[in-house]
C-alpha cells in the first residue's frame, strides 16, 4: 500500500502545516495551537486572523487529523496535563524506538549519555525515600559531564563492557553542558523553574513513561515497596512535582493540580492507603528543597561560594534527620 493511500482524502495544505508546526516544536498546547492555525488560516485566505477565533473544537479536529496521519509511522499524538499550569500539552511521540536514541537526530552521542546521568541523578541520586526532588540545578548538571568510570563492585565482564563503553565517549565542557541543558529546554524535554531547578517536562513525562519505570523502578518490588517513579493518586499519571504521604513508607502523591478535586469526593483529609493525616506540605519535586529551613536560610546568605544550595539541603536535611543518607542509604551508626 502506498504512503498516499493511508492518508485521509480531506487530509489538506492546512493539516500538514499543522503537523510541520507541532513537529517542530515537538510539543503543542490549545493556545499555542490557536496562534497556528490562525496563521495557517491567514494564509489561505489571505487575510488576519484572530487566534481566538479558532475554536477548541476547530482545534481538536486538526489533532485529530494529525494523529491519523502519523499513526501509520509508529507515532502518536498524546496529551498531559501539565503538573503545575493545568493546562494540557499535546506531544508527538515515537511508539516504538528507544526515546533516548530520538535524541541522537539532533544530538551527539556524548551529548545523549549526558543527558541519561541527567535522568539518573533526578531519579536516583536526588530522588530518595526521605526527599523527592526529581530535578537538578545548574552546578548538579555541570557533575555530571563527566563519563563516569566503571564500578568496581561489578563483575569483570561487566566492568570490562563498560570501561569499553565509557572509553568510546568523551565528557562534556561548562559551555558545552550548559548549551545542551539549554536545548533540552527548547526541545520540550526539561523545563526550567523560576528557581532555576531543571525537571523533566511533559513531553518527555510522556514519551518516556514506559522506559522511566523500567530504568528506575523495581519489578519485583511488593505493592507496598517505595519506588523511585509514583503515579498520581487522582489521575494517574507521574508525579515529579506536587505532595506527599508524611509516611515515608506510603507511595500515595497527588498533583496540585488534583488535590482539591481529590479531596472533595472523600469524607476526610487522610491518605487513602495508610490514613495518615494529609497536610499539603510534604513535597515532591523543587519544593522538597526550597519549603525548608535550610533552603531559605541559605537564600538570605550571600551567593557567592555557596555551591548546589539544593545538594546543601538535601545533605543539612538527612543530618537533621539522622537515618538516612544523600542517596537514600541508611547511615551507619558506630
Amino acid at each position: 500500500m502506498d504512503e498516499e493511500d493511508l492518508i485521509p482524502a480531506d487530509y489538506n495544505d492546512g493539516n500538514r502545516a499543522f503537523l510541520q508546526a507541532l513537529m517542530a516544536r515537538g510539543v503543542v498546547t490549545y493556545r499555542e495551537g490557536k496562534s497556528i492555525l490562525a496563521a495557517i488560516f491567514a494564509a489561505r485566505d489571505g487575510e488576519p486572523i484572530d487566534p481566538n477565533s479558532v475554536s477548541q473544537e476547530t482545534f481538536a479536529a486538526y489533532i485529530a487529523a494529525a494523529q491519523e496521519a502519523v499513526s501509520h509511522f509508529d507515532y502518536d499524538l498524546r496529551s498531559a496535563m501539565h503538573q503545575v499550569r493545568k493546562e494540557r500539552v499535546w506531544a508527538l511521540v515515537n511508539t516504538t524506538s528507544d526515546p533516548l536514541t530520538q535524541l541522537a537526530t539532533l544530538h551527539t552521542a556524548d551529548e545523549i549519555a549526558f543527558v541519561k546521568r541527567i535522568l539518573d541523578s533526578m531519579f536516583e541520586k536526588y530522588n530518595t525515600q526521605r526527599m523527592e526532588v526529581m530535578c537538578v540545578d545548574s552546578i548538579q548538571a555541570n557533575k555530571c559531564r563527566n563519563v563516569p568510570r566503571p564500578d568496581l563492585d561489578e563483575s569483570v565482564l561487566d566492568r570490562e563492557a563498560s570501561q569499553a563503553q565509557s572509553q568510546s565517549l568523551k565528557g562534556l565542557k561548562s559551555s558545552e553542558v550548559e548549551a545542551v541543558m539549554a536545548a533540552m529546554v527548547d526541545e520540550g524535554w526539561f523545563e526550567k523553574s523560576g528557581n532555576s531547578f531543571y525537571g523533566l517536562a511533559p513531553r518527555a513525562l510522556m514519551e518516556l513513561r514506559t522506559w522511566l519505570i523500567e530504568s528506575y523502578n523495581d519489578p519485583d518490588a511488593g505493592a507496598d515497596e517505595w519506588q523511585r517513579v509514583k503515579f498520581c493518586e487522582a489521575c494517574k499519571e507521574i508525579v515529579t512535582m506536587g505532595q506527599r504521604c508524611a509516611d515515608r513508607d506510603c507511595n500515595v502523591r497527588l498533583h496540585d493540580i488534583c488535590d482539591e478535586g481529590f479531596w472533595r469526593t472523600r469524607r476526610d483529609r487522610k491518605c487513602p492507603r495508610c490514613s495518615t493525616e494529609w497536610s499539603g506540605k510534604h513535597f515532591v519535586g523543587p519544593k522538597a528543597v526550597t519549603e525548608t529551613e535550610a533552603y531559605k536560610r541559605g537564600r538570605r546568605r550571600s551567593d557567592r561560594d555557596r555551591g548546589s544550595l539544593m545538594e546543601q539541603v538535601m545533605q543539612e536535611e538527612g543530618e537533621e534527620d539522622g537515618d538516612e543518607g544523600m542517596n537514600g542509604e541508611d547511615v551507619d551508626e558506630e
